[in-house]
């Protein structure tokens, strides 16, 4: 089933009718954290265009070159992810010795960079695909382990790479291939934060204090570019949740952000959240209309790991740490197709999970 049904106007203008919501599932969802894992350390890494965008200016670390020095660049995604890790890693003032075990994922096929990088860093490794809502589950999947006291240190990170993704999900750089206007760019960058356990001394950090997995949504698109119709089924569905079931509304958080379903996802998820008497209002940005200015002409915005995972680690932990965000809600989505079964005419299931950070002031 189409997302949108179009209709003709008086002045040959395409008009588009949004669909009903989705059924929400009553099943409980959320998990809370009773110890509350601290996120001590993190490390954003970009490549250039992203380091030109809005927020630019918060990154640990920009690259001028999409190869970084490599042959290739499946190469350079690597070195990405490995500079972010290690990055993370040193901004806790640990080594690499007290990570118990590393929590990563990427849009390669047998998640290539994570597996390449874990080899390289020598921790145990815990693989994750979630597309686009790698961070958000890697988070997610983090704080259990430290919360439940498992272990003491995890770092989980996340990347993407234009020209990998391209070469892998649509076509190669080479083939030139027009994108449509609601095709959405994949963001450059790796990031990495280090969830560790709540000690006296990690209290001056922000908190983990709940998450919630999201439940696969179809809304029955099936073309590779149409990820933000795509995934704000997903997003609404787990954002219903969580204002639902968690005891929040929607001005207790600072903000609620979700990443990445670009500019016509977010009007998309905005008339469904509507849709089930839910109003989103001025505290709702999506990382992937604010990664890019406009005037970089990357159609409806932002989308890849890193996209949210990028803005995470840099802007939105910048401001929990000054406390100009107490409380945040992060839902990163995530299409879970691939490139076989859409051109087998398969649609695409989508997720999105939540994780709720607040600052070390303790929300108050």
């Amino acid at each position: 089933m189409p997302l949108f049904k179009s209709k003709e106007s008086k002045q040959s203008e395409t008009k588009f009718e949004f669909p009903e919501p989705p059924k929400i599932s009553p099943r409980q969802r959320v998990m809370r954290f009773f110890n509350t894992p601290r996120i001590v350390g993190r490390m954003s890494v970009v490549g250039e265009k992203e380091s030109k965008g809005p927020v630019g200016k918060y990154f640990q670390k920009c690259e001028t070159d999409d190869k970084m020095g490599e042959k290739t660049f499946e190469r350079a995604e690597i070195r990405m992810l490995d500079t972010a890790v290690r990055g993370a890693v040193r901004d806790a003032r640990k080594e690499i010795d007290d990570i118990d075990v590393m929590v990563s994922g990427d849009l390669l096929n047998q998640m290539t960079t994570s597996s390449y990088t874990a080899r390289d860093i020598g921790v145990p490794h815990i693989g994750i695909y979630g597309a686009c809502s790698t961070m958000t589950e890697g988070l997610m999947m983090s704080a259990v382990l430290v919360d439940g006291g498992y272990y003491e240190n995890v770092v989980c990170a996340a990347s993407s790479h234009f020209a990998t993704a391209e070469r892998q999900f649509r076509y190669p750089l080479e083939y030139g291939c027009q994108r449509p206007p609601y095709a959405q760019w994949t963001v450059t960058g790796a990031a990495a934060s280090v969830v560790s356990t709540n000690t006296k001394d990690n209290r001056r950090f922000p908190k983990i204090v709940m998450a919630i997995p999201g439940l696969i949504t179809d809304f029955g698109i099936n073309d590779l570019n149409n990820m933000g119709a795509a995934m704000a089924p997903a997003a609404m569905d787990t954002m219903f949740a969580l204002l639902t079931q968690t005891g929040y509304d929607s001005d207790d958080f600072d903000l609620i952000v979700t990443g990445d379903l670009g500019k016509l996802g977010s009007d998309i998820l905005r008339h469904l959240m509507d849709k089930r008497g839910l109003k989103l209002g001025q505290n709702y940005i999506d990382c992937g209309n604010i990664i890019y200015d406009v005037d970089q002409k990357c159609y409806q915005g932002g989308s890849g790991c890193a996209c949210s995972a990028t803005i995470f680690n840099s802007f939105i932990m910048d401001k929990l740490m000054n406390g100009e965000y107490k409380r945040i809600a992060y839902l990163a989505t995530g299409a879970l197709m691939s490139t076989q079964s859409c051109y087998q005419g398969e649609t695409i299931p989508c997720i999105s999970h939540a994780v709720v950070v607040e600052s070390p002031f303790n929300g108050e």
